[in-house]
């Protein structure tokens, strides 16, 4: 990633209060008084606040955002955990999370130029949503670039417990639903459902 591309994610980041680009560099320079979180808000804005940064943190439009909630509102159990989890288990998301990429911008475009396999077929949507038991893969002929490679390597000891690695073959397979509580972003997302529920959906 350029620093011309850095640049924009880490100020967002900084805005938001939320490291919502995965670079471990992009709150270095937060300061007091930098973030929105850092000042008094109405309801409406922490739940404007809480939206923008659960958007920005997975990289969803708007437009999507409001599908994902339409369909949580109908799952079993709180809508909010029902959002978080099934925007965890989006492909772009996933090859992220299995350390094929350094960032969801990255894997997602990974996934649209055609590396990724699930269950040994290419997929090339980013939003696809990857069911329990399904395996991810980098094709064989991108097993050899370097950066793939030090990307996967690097990740070897940042495990997900819902994520089973198989470092040999540059897979993973999602073993289980993740919990809510196990996916690490920190925002309140009861307050990105009361934002939408006071919206026309």
């Amino acid at each position: 990633m350029s620093s011309i591309t850095r640049g924009p994610k880490f100020k967002l980041s900084r805005r938001l209060g939320l490291n919502v680009c995965g670079h471990p560099k992009a709150m270095d320079r937060a300061g007091r008084g930098t973030a929105r979180s850092d000042k008094k808000l109405s309801p409406y804005g922490q739940q404007l606040l809480e939206k923008q940064r659960l958007r920005a943190y997975y990289g969803v439009g708007e437009k999507q955002m409001r599908i994902y909630v339409r369909k949580a509102q109908k799952a079993q159990g709180p809508t909010g955990t029902a959002l978080v989890t099934t925007l965890e288990c989006r492909l772009d998301n996933l090859v992220y999370r299995m350390g094929l990429a350094n960032s969801i911008r990255q894997a997602r475009q990974m996934v649209g130029h055609g590396h990724i396999h699930v269950n040994g077929k290419k997929v090339n949507i980013p939003s696809f949503i990857v069911s329990v038991g399904d395996e991810i893969s980098l094709r064989e002929k991108y097993r050899t670039n370097e950066l793939f490679k030090a990307n996967f390597e690097a990740a070897a000891l940042n495990e997900h417990s819902y994520i089973t690695k198989n470092q040999d073959n540059f897979s993973a397979v999602l073993t289980r639903m993740p919990e809510r509580e196990e996916v690490p972003i920190e925002i309140n997302d009861a307050l990105v459902v009361e934002f939408y529920s006071k919206s026309s959906l």
